[in-house]
């Protein structure tokens, strides 16, 4: 979990009740380095809506108003951003298949097909898998990936 600045302070129940019936957009890569940044350069797959309240008290994880929901483009999840109702921004969650906070039935999406939660937990902030120098990557055509050395 990377949390918004404003809410850095807060513990991982505070944040998971400022999700009763807000958000989670699901993207495809190039995840900002910090949940304060805009997304400006990933596709939305999916936007699901939390219940409130959006966690259950047992290990089944969040709770939506919809899962499945049907994906908005085609693409592999990367992350996924939480937002309260009112649209600010709370916290960005690892997303996709591997050692990740958020887990679909399927690998990618497709536009129009359902996008499913399977699972979500949270992992402690700076635990994510991501290699840091695929954070705020803007890949373009004729351009190599950033290299690890």
């Amino acid at each position: 979990m990377n949390v918004a600045s404003e809410f850095t302070a807060c513990s991982e129940d505070e944040i998971r009740a400022l999700l009763d019936g807000g958000t989670l957009t699901v993207y495809s890569v190039a995840r900002p380095i910090t949940a304060d940044r805009p997304v400006d350069r990933s596709g939305v797959l999916a936007t699901f809506k939390f219940a409130s309240p959006a966690f259950s008290g047992d290990a089944a994880g969040a709770v939506f108003a919809a899962n499945p929901v049907p994906a908005s483009s085609v693409g592999t999840p990367g992350f996924a951003r939480a937002c309260k109702a009112d649209g600010t921004v709370v916290a960005d969650f690892s997303a996709g298949p591997g050692p990740r906070e958020i887990k679909f039935a399927e690998v990618s999406c497709s536009q129009g097909a359902p996008v499913k939660i399977i699972a979500f937990k949270f992992i402690a902030e700076g635990g994510w898998p991501e290699r840091p120098d695929y954070y705020d990557a803007h890949p373009r055509p004729g351009f190599a990936m950033p290299m690890v050395p």
